[in-house]
């Protein structure tokens, strides 16, 4: 595991610079919200889902997150067809601060094109992860 300015990033995920990750499992991708973003937003208080059944592109909105300190899209990190939502996280949303990369899971989508993994940041990849984190936090002034 991979530990930037005290976030965990799991090596066996890939990163999307929108601040989602993603687990592959067998051709559905489980993703989430990372680490690092959840801490910068805060207590995040309200997600709003695509529902299952709904195709989504990389790159466009999955739905939206909102903390006491903003209110944003989330990225779609893979192209596919939503197959599960989390309930227990659309219950209660804080469960992305306290357990991001487990019980804090948001969707999951069977892909359209695994290929486009190829696009978002490997888990292993620690001098990639750790350039795009610099610039995130450059960008947002944490």
């Amino acid at each position: 595991m991979a530990k930037i300015d005290g976030y965990d990033f799991p090596e066996d995920l890939h990163y999307h610079r929108e601040h989602m990750w993603v687990k592959i499992e067998g051709n559905k991708a489980r993703v989430g919200y990372n680490a690092w973003a959840q801490g910068a937003a805060g207590k995040i208080l309200n997600l709003n889902l695509r529902k299952a059944g709904s195709v989504v592109q990389a790159g466009k909105t999955l739905g939206t997150i909102e903390s006491g300190k903003w209110v944003g899209p989330l990225k779609t990190p893979i192209s596919g067809k939503i197959v599960e939502v989390n309930e227990e996280v659309l219950k209660k949303p804080s469960l992305i601060n306290e357990d991001p990369y487990g019980k804090g899971w948001i969707a999951v989508i069977e892909a359209s094109n695994l290929g486009e993994i190829e696009n978002l940041i490997g888990g292993s990849d620690r001098a990639n992860l750790e350039a795009w984190l610099r610039e995130e936090m450059a960008k947002h002034k944490v």
